[in-house]
């Protein structure tokens, strides 16, 4: 893969016309097409009624057995605890076992098979349901943000009210306020990364830019980072950052002489402001300028 990756990253950084590296030029269209495990996906899974488990039944990973749990134990309104949880087995147990109910499942890793069998199960719950009404332990931040994902996908500012409402369809739980917001902003991560990586990539998409461009302006404001008191002498926080488009710097020679600066303020975890400078053509064409992101509109900023 390195030279690959080489020649991706010299047409990124290079003055010249981007060409594709030369395995996109030979990729195997089919291959996408093909399943990853072919002894799994032609396995025979067991037909259950009533959405029960039996033994035998096959799941391609760890993390399927657990959200298989997870939604059966949601849907019938009941609950289970964890007795082992290992890279090669999933042991869990009835809250009540012992106390009137013989839940038990327990599933392992086949290797030669390259999936999860269920070994051991019990059958259904046999404890009373209504021991649990508004919320659930298990339907926690994370299984929320997958059921969430198309929506936030496609509305980045889905409000939690709606995120509460999805919940109470899909599971006929109503959850908190605070487990809906945090469900919302690990889905927002999972989709768009999160804050710090998206951050700490902004001085390398630049310089990939300067680079391309050499025409382009960037210019980098910093403050030194602190942990508690203590100076950390290997790290630079973000202050401000500043760039134009060599369009943009071309455009402005033909603009009357008029500049205009607005700005919004930015609301994810770091807060700031985005500023953008524009102006106006002959053909009264508003050209944006120049761009900012800064601690927020002030005179010094």
């Amino acid at each position: 893969m390195a030279p690959d990756v080489t020649e991706v990253a010299n047409a990124l950084a290079n003055e010249v016309p981007f060409e594709e590296p030369s395995f996109m030029r030979v990729l195997d269209l089919e291959a996408m097409h093909v399943p990853e495990y072919p002894e799994y996906m032609t396995a025979e899974v067991p037909i259950v009624a009533n959405g029960e488990f039996a033994i035998g039944m096959e799941f391609s990973s760890r993390e399927a057995v657990i959200k298989a749990v997870k939604e059966y134990t949601i849907r019938r309104s009941v609950d289970y605890r964890v007795y082992e949880s290992e890279p090669l087995t999933f042991y869990a147990k009835c809250t009540q076992y012992g106390s009137g109910c013989d839940w038990v499942i327990r599933v392992s890793l086949i290797s030669r098979k390259y999936c999860w069998v269920i070994r051991r199960y019990n059958g259904s719950h046999t404890c009373t349901r209504a021991t649990i009404s508004q919320d659930h332990s298990k339907l926690d931040s994370i299984t929320i943000a997958e059921a969430i994902k198309p929506l936030v996908e496609a509305d980045p500012s889905l409000k939690v009210k709606s995120v509460i409402a999805e919940v109470q369809s899909k599971f006929n739980y109503t959850v908190s306020y605070q487990k809906a917001w945090l469900a919302k902003q690990r889905a927002v991560e999972k989709i768009f990364g999160g804050w710090k990586a998206s951050y700490e990539a902004l001085p390398i998409w630049f310089e990939a830019m300067c680079h391309k461009e050499p025409s382009a302006v960037v210019h980098f404001e910093t403050m030194p980072a602190y942990q508690g008191d203590n100076l950390v002498g290997d790290i630079r926080v973000l202050h401000r950052v500043f760039w134009s488009y060599y369009p943009c710097i071309r455009a402005f020679r033909h603009c009357k002489p008029i500049v205009q600066v607005d700005g919004t303020h930015l609301y994810g975890k770091y807060k700031g402001c985005l500023l953008v400078a524009v102006s106006q053509d002959g053909n009264n064409n508003i050209v944006p300028i120049a761009f900012a992101i800064v601690e927020g509109e002030t005179s010094d900023a």
